[in-house]
């Protein structure tokens, strides 16, 4: 979580952190030093961007299973249409950790 609330402050930064201990980062090549606070600061967006990644990489395997029903020679069931319509929408309006530990799959269609 270090590294990457590093990495949205500063995408460039080159850094080596000791046994992933906030006070044990060692700048590199000239990056500007960013103060444990900064970094701190960043770990609420940090959690949710993995959170979301997490969410999205189940949601992409459910749609990948079921993609087999979108090819031109398969005529797919309106049920069909809306679960991986939900699964695409699964992660509209998630502004939290806590909406996104919430969050319920849609059932797949018979």
């Amino acid at each position: 979580m270090i590294e990457r609330a590093i990495l949205k402050i500063n995408p460039k930064a080159e850094f080596s952190i000791n046994a992933d201990d906030i006070d044990n980062i060692e700048w590199h090549n000239g990056t500007t030093p960013i103060s444990k606070k900064d970094i701190e600061a960043q770990y609420p967006a940090v959690e949710l961007e993995m959170a979301l990644d997490s969410l999205r990489n189940i949601r992409n395997e459910l749609l990948a299973n079921t993609d087999w029903c979108a090819l031109s020679d398969v005529t797919m069931s309106d049920d069909m249409k809306t679960y991986r319509q939900k699964l695409r929408d699964i992660t509209k309006g998630l502004d939290t950790v806590d909406k996104v530990n919430k969050v319920t799959m849609p059932t797949k269609p018979e």
